[in-house]
């Protein structure tokens, strides 16, 4: 039987609950506008990403910086101007201009004496010919900018504490002249949302900005790393072979000289034993590596291409609309596995980065045995329509500076003057190890 247990809140903790939310607005009130309210919090100058400064010379930029505190400025001189002509005194001029160039230091300073200044103004009112249209507009005006520089929730208790100023003015002088209180309420209360809605755009687009950036780097770095995997996947059947050739050599070394002293027999002994255990340790770390992306290799017992795998590679690309010419010049010979393997994959990232950005473009793929190393370069020309989005823009390039940078070698990748795009890498190659190739 399901049983239900009803809860009851007696009076007491029900109003012990509302005392304590209306302590907590309270202590929220008391922390935004009276906690030092006259702080010091100068207006920061325009900051050097700003498009304003972006839009004038690099010489002006020093003045322009400031441009918003000399438009407040010049502004405050306007309204000081307007209460002497509508039959103000020089102090009450100076009352409705000093709200408004607080906010530049201290802004909740400001808006108290904005605050004041109405007081003030609603006393000097009886007898003069002033209208209380300037004191309240000046009060919008300080609400507007200390809203751009505070939390939305100090606008909300600014606004809440102005609608209770009009309505305590209006009862002890109800014949005094200005604006309706409604009307003022409704209007400055839609300003000031008007104001934080647009401050929350745009910090949401900073932080949208930010968020992207620190994506595109986590993003290259992982890019970094799956590169550098997929390059250790490769070299892997390049050293194991080699460490399978030292082991072979090692074992059948003996057998190759008569009557073969222990001491030699047993030193081939170990190099086989310390080549199988290397062997051993290559097939584990491989293994880890292939754990997460065991797609990437299909077919794993394939040798890994090399230059001889060329042709091969651009008849692929022929076939997928591309016209691509190839120039081989200097000696041709055989490299380090490594060296010829990172070259091939260097000009297969070049065509596919052609295909991919540089639809309808033809190519030309150079490769040049030179002495001390290997020259490549793959070049294309400009592309005859636009080419679709690509998510992965500029992570090829980045793969083949890794293996570049694996090698010891240098490599440029930049755009040519005819619109195109050339690639252009040198392999080194050590004289020992292309001896042993």
């Amino acid at each position: 039987m399901l049983t239900v247990e009803r809860v009851n809140h007696s009076p007491g903790t029900t109003l012990r609950s509302e005392l304590l939310v209306l302590k907590s607005a309270l202590d929220g009130i008391h922390r935004d506008l009276f906690a030092d309210a006259f702080a010091f919090r100068p207006l920061a100058p325009l900051a050097d990403g700003s498009r304003l400064l972006a839009m004038v010379p690099r010489a002006t930029r020093r003045y322009v910086r400031w441009l918003p505190h000399a438009a407040l400025v010049a502004f405050t001189l306007f309204l000081m101007l307007q209460a002497l002509v509508q039959g103000g005194t020089p102090m009450t001029s100076l009352l409705v201009g000093v709200p408004i160039l607080l906010t530049l230091v201290r802004p909740i300073g400001a808006w108290w004496c904005s605050v004041a200044v109405i007081f003030l103004s609603s006393v000097a009112v009886m007898g003069s010919g002033l209208s209380m249209s300037i004191p309240f507009a000046v009060h919008a005006l300080v609400m507007l900018l200390v809203a751009m520089r505070s939390r939305p929730r100090v606008a909300g208790e600014m606004w809440l504490a102005t609608a209770g100023i009009g309505v305590f003015l209006t009862v002890i002088h109800p014949v005094i002249a200005g604006p309706s209180l409604f009307e003022y309420l409704v209007i400055s209360g839609v300003l000031l949302f008007a104001v934080l809605a647009f401050r929350v755009l745009r910090e949401s687009r900073e932080q949208v900005a930010v968020q992207t950036a620190v994506t595109e780097v986590e993003r290259s770095r992982r890019t970094v790393l799956e590169e550098r995997t997929t390059i250790a996947r490769e070299l892997h059947d390049v050293v194991a072979h080699h460490m399978s050739v030292v082991a072979i050599q090692a074992e059948a070394a003996p057998y190759r000289v008569q009557d073969t002293p222990p001491e030699l027999a047993a030193a081939f002994a170990t190099i086989r034993e310390n080549a199988v255990a290397a062997l051993t340790e290559l097939r584990r770390v491989l293994g880890v590596i292939r754990s997460d992306s065991s797609d990437v290799f299909d077919a794993p017992e394939a040798p890994q291409p090399t230059l001889d795998a060329l042709d091969g590679l651009l008849a692929n690309v022929r076939q997928a609309g591309l016209t691509v010419e190839h120039v081989v010049t200097g000696a041709v010979r055989p490299l380090p596995q490594g060296v010829e393997l990172s070259a091939y994959r260097i000009v297969q990232e070049a065509l596919s980065n052609v295909l991919r950005h540089a639809p309808g473009s033809t190519a030309r793929v150079e490769v040049a045995y030179v002495l001390g190393g290997l020259g490549l370069r793959v070049v294309n020309g400009p592309p005859d329509r636009t080419a679709k989005p690509s998510p992965g823009a500029g992570h090829g390039v980045l793969g083949m500076r890794e293996r570049v940078g694996m090698l010891g070698g240098e490599m440029t990748a930049e755009p040519t003057a005819d619109g195109g795009y050339e690639v252009s890498a040198f392999l080194p190659v050590d004289v020992r190890a292309e001896a042993a190739a």
